[in-house]
């Protein structure tokens, strides 16, 4: 009789072989432009800290002072007695900050998709009535459990094509009780940009309600208010999901919108009904992260200053950025064990840069992807490129 747990160990022994088994490297000090990396002193290309606030003064004082004053954990979730003046406060801003109407704070980006998704699609068990959901075809991993979890039928169009969106809401639209068109708004691995005024025309025109994940363009695109302003739509789309993980630099998700659609998710998402809310220091610190971005814009003119200079000498090298738009500059080797080795050498020379394989992204498409940030000087940046350089001639990625 064969073990009940067999197939862990065959599926473990099949990752390591094919090398597509994740090895996590240990973190020894807080994100920033340089870190300790397994006891090394690297130069960070890793982390999403867009802005350089994960370590900021500021940030680690507000968040000192909420502790003192509302304690490590508000001990209850948001409906139950878990809604602290200090999430009131931050949702007030956050919404003035974004220029919408209201937002909820929520445990993280990904729990943000699985709240905001269900609650607006799903299936009517009692009648059989079923909705419908049109989807990026290269959209994260939270927006696809987010569609999942809901039950409405997933229909996918193909990327960033707002021509293929409207031949699926065509062919499928009749059939279901209502639909939601949701694209990421930058895609993490290509750092592209989703057409969002054309895919928005499309949905509008036939009715269907219209959701962003702004995970990567919030501090980014827009003078850093995201892509919803970057594309001048401020207002009009009905949803707008976000992480405070990646440029705000702390923890947690935002769901943003229209007054009766965020009120809504609200009363339904099982991520604010059924999980304790935000802690006070990372709210607080969420909080002194917009008011900093909505003070000044120098992060951002930063971000994009240094993303300008890498890129154009990463392309000038001779390197395959692919399709980017954004900070996020994916160095595409390939093949996904060269794309390790490619990794591990930066290492040993003192860069931090992972390489990324199948399944996250296609296969024959592993990269190393650089996450660009505010945090880092021009030198640190030639000290990056010196060795992406040297690195690349060893494995024959560049002549």
């Amino acid at each position: 009789m064969s073990d009940k747990l067999d197939f862990i160990r065959d599926e473990l022994e099949e990752m390591h072989r094919s090398k597509s088994y994740i090895n996590m490297r240990t973190m020894e000090s807080p994100a920033d432009g340089w870190m300790v990396v397994d006891g090394r002193r690297v130069l960070n290309f890793c982390t999403n800290n867009y802005l350089g606030l994960a370590n900021h003064p500021r940030l680690k004082k507000k968040a000192q002072e909420a502790i003192d004053k509302w304690g490590v954990g508000p001990a209850a979730v948001r409906t139950i007695a878990g809604t602290q003046a200090l999430h009131l406060e931050f949702e007030r801003r956050m919404a003035e900050f974004k220029g919408v109407d209201s937002s909820l704070l929520v445990q993280s980006g990904f729990c943000a998709n699985q709240a905001a998704i269900p609650a607006l699609v799903g299936r009517n068990r009692a009648t059989g009535e079923q909705d419908v959901m049109f989807s990026d075809r290269m959209n994260h991993a939270s927006i696809i459990d987010g569609a999942r979890l809901s039950g409405a039928k997933i229909v996918v169009f193909e990327h960033c094509d707002p021509v293929s969106l409207e031949k699926v809401i065509e062919e499928n639209l009749p059939k279901y009780r209502r639909g939601l068109m949701v694209t990421d708004g930058v895609f993490s691995m290509d750092g592209d940009i989703a057409p969002l005024d054309k895919l928005y025309a499309v949905a509008e025109k036939h009715g269907v309600i219209t959701m962003v994940d702004d995970a990567h363009g919030e501090g980014v695109l827009g003078r850093g208010k995201g892509i919803v302003a970057h594309f001048g739509l401020h207002g009009r789309f009905d949803i707008e999901v976000g992480t405070l993980s990646k440029a705000f630099g702390v923890m947690g998700g935002v769901i943003a919108g229209k007054q009766e659609v965020v009120d809504y998710i609200r009363q339904k998402a099982r991520p604010n009904l059924f999980s304790s809310a935000i802690t006070p220091g990372d709210t607080a610190a969420c909080l002194a992260a917009v008011e900093m971005l909505d003070e000044s814009e120098a992060l951002v003119d930063k971000l994009w200053a240094n993303t300008g200079y890498f890129r154009s000498r990463m392309e000038e090298l001779g390197f395959d950025t692919g399709r980017t738009e954004t900070p996020i500059v994916p160095i595409i080797i390939g093949d996904v064990a060269k794309a390790k080795e490619f990794s591990t050498r930066l290492f040993e020379q003192g860069v931090f840069a992972m390489a990324l394989g199948f399944p996250t992204v296609p296969r024959g498409t592993a990269r190393v992807r650089v996450m660009n940030t505010a945090a880092h000087t021009e030198e640190d940046l030639d000290k990056g490129l010196e060795i992406f350089a040297r690195v690349g001639r060893e494995l024959d990625v560049i002549s």
